[in-house]
Formats: C-alpha cells, sequence, structure tokens
C-alpha cells in the first residue's frame, strides 16, 4: 500500500470515529428537535433553576 494511501486511510478512519461519536451528540437532536424537546422537558421537570445556579454567580466574573 502506497504511503500517501494508508495516510489517507488513517485519517479517514479518525474522521469516521470522531463523526460517530459525534452524531448522537449533536446531529441527532438537531434532526428530531420535537422528540428532544419532549425528552428535555421530561428530564428538567422539578427542577427550580434559582435551586441549580445561585443568584449573582456571573457578577462573579466581570
Amino acid at each position: 500500500m502506497a504511503p500517501i494511501s494508508r495516510t489517507l486511510l488513517i485519517f479517514g478512519g479518525f474522521a469516521a470515529v470522531v463523526g460517530a461519536a459525534f452524531y448522537p451528540i449533536y446531529f441527532r437532536p438537531l434532526l428530531q428537535v420535537e422528540q428532544y424537546r419532549k425528552d428535555q422537558a421530561t428530564n428538567r421537570s422539578g427542577v427550580v433553576q434559582e435551586d441549580v445556579q445561585p443568584p449573582g454567580i456571573s457578577s462573579l466574573y466581570f
């Protein structure tokens, strides 16, 4: 196998692995918006934002 072909195969395989890892994290929610919204509503039910993040926390960084 020519060195250039082997290099392309290695980088192509790496790109395929990265793409396969990002699909369920990033692209699937973009393609199935209604299902993602329903899942997030279920996961976040009962969570009060003020209990999770105290008020004024963003002013500490400025």
